[in-house]
């Protein structure tokens, strides 16, 4: 009778947020593009980065209350993007932690390339 060790296999996992591939889906209208995020309020820093699943999350200083997180989530796109804050809009989630968010002002593809450079993100096509 032979006894076997049981053998283990080490999983590749991402190190840093450029190794990690973005799973999040932009829905493309017209010049609209909109995209569902994770914010995470009373970060350390306000960065836009991947998660582990692959998902984009927002971490900003401002806390959840009375609208500050959205506000400053707002605020944060517009800036990065470089576009006016009315062009960013939260579309659902005013009140959760995971936002549906619409972007306008430019062409789909220059968001979705500016969106993914932010993020750090792999896979870009």
């Amino acid at each position: 009778m032979e006894i076997r060790q049981p053998t283990t296999t080490k999983e590749k996992r991402p190190l840093a947020t450029g190794n990690r591939r973005l799973t999040t889906e932009f829905k493309i209208e017209r010049e609209n593009v909109s995209f569902w995020l994770r914010v995470k309020p009373r970060s350390a820093r306000e960065r836009l980065i991947l998660d582990t699943s692959g998902e984009l999350r927002l971490e900003l200083h401002e806390p959840p209350a009375e609208g500050q997180a959205n506000e400053a989530c707002v605020r944060f796109l517009a800036r990065a993007l470089r576009l006016p804050q009315a062009c960013v809009t939260i579309l659902s989630g005013a009140k959760s932690r995971r936002k549906l968010i619409r972007v306008s002002g430019r062409s789909a593809d220059d968001t979705i390339r500016l969106i993914r450079a932010l993020a750090g993100a792999r896979g870009l096509e």
